[in-house]
């Protein structure tokens, strides 16, 4: 087996795309290697092999040890790591970006830094929510109230369909055992969604903290996203979950989602959607098999918004 001095860095036309990949894996009470560029979960039923470049979010539960070679396939690849506790999930880390063109950040900078461009996106964001509304000319307190009214109508619906007793969503940070086993399931799902969001965010190579409707925190990008897909996706999966079972909510939770998730080809929708939102209206909106997103391309800024090619010195045809 090659040392990690002798292996050549993965190129991103080599890695799979973020749409195409594992939603995320769980593992717990395992030691987690690397075999060339998969890694391998060993406990005591075994070893297990996994393919880094398949991997969206990698979650690791309580237990478990990795090593720096792992992380370090792991961070080529693309793929985010979180740690996570028996009482839910909450996002650590992430892995280097799929896309190595700055475009969608740039565009998402730009269309952040306009606070005309930002209250569009935030609309846009309501539209993919609730298609059957339109949400043209509202503004900022407008779309909160209608978007409060609307979870907690599906709130109450999922309460009506699973016949789970409903008393309000209560959530105490840092205590996942402080509310019923609807409220766990929602905090656990809503967590999962997060570290979803946080792995195609980071793949894209846009910011997870100019958020659009969420603000002032460094995830606001992420919470956006992962609150696309709240009403249709997490929270009807919380309500089935608890409405089988008040026991063991929360691994129960992660499993019934990802079975929704990759049901839904969430990550591939996920991508698409971003995109959407960010290059909407743009004529140079690059495709899936548009080389520039995947070539190590630096340019430098010059007059007139125009880019030059790096890697040159430009003294001679400078004026002084």
């Amino acid at each position: 087996m090659a040392t990690v001095a002798q292996r050549r860095t993965v190129s991103p036309r080599e890695l799979t795309r973020a749409a195409e990949r594992i939603s995320f894996i769980y593992l717990e009470r395992c030691t987690i290697h690397r075999e060339d560029n998969a890694i391998t979960a060993e406990d005591a039923e075994g070893t297990t092999h996994i393919p880094s470049a398949t991997i969206g979010t990698l979650l690791l539960g309580p237990g478990t040890r990795i090593t720096h070679q792992a992380m370090s396939v792991l961070g080529e690849s693309g793929a985010a790591v979180a740690w996570v506790g028996e009482q839910g999930v909450r996002y650590y880390a992430g892995g280097r970006s799929l896309n190595r063109s700055a475009t969608l950040l740039e565009a998402q900078a730009t269309r952040w830094a306009n606070r005309r461009t930002r209250l569009e996106v935030a609309r846009a964001m309501y539209q993919l929510r609730f298609p059957d509304e339109d949400p043209s000319g509202l503004s900022r307190q407008e779309l909160l109230g209608r978007e409060g009214r609307r979870v907690k109508d599906c709130y109450r619906r999922e309460a009506q369909r699973t016949g789970v007793p409903w008393r309000g969503r209560k959530y105490v940070p840092g205590d996942f055992s402080a509310g019923d086993s609807s409220n766990q399931a929602i905090t656990a799902a809503a967590q999962c969604m997060y570290g979803i969001a946080h792995a195609v965010v980071a793949a894209l190579g846009c910011s997870p903290g100019l958020g659009f409707v969420h603000s002032g925190h460094e995830l606001s990008f992420v919470l956006d996203v992962a609150d696309l897909y709240k009403t249709e996706i997490g929270i009807p999966v919380a309500f089935d979950v608890a409405a089988e079972s008040g026991e063991d909510v929360g691994s129960r939770t992660r499993r019934a989602l990802r079975d929704s998730i990759n049901k839904a080809r969430l990550l591939d929708r996920c991508v698409d959607d971003i995109k959407g939102l960010l290059l909407a209206g743009r004529l140079d909106a690059p495709t899936p098999s548009d080389p520039l997103e995947h070539l190590d391309q630096v340019t430098l800024q010059s007059d007139r918004d125009v880019a030059v090619p790096a890697g040159r010195n430009y003294a001679e045809e400078v004026t002084w």
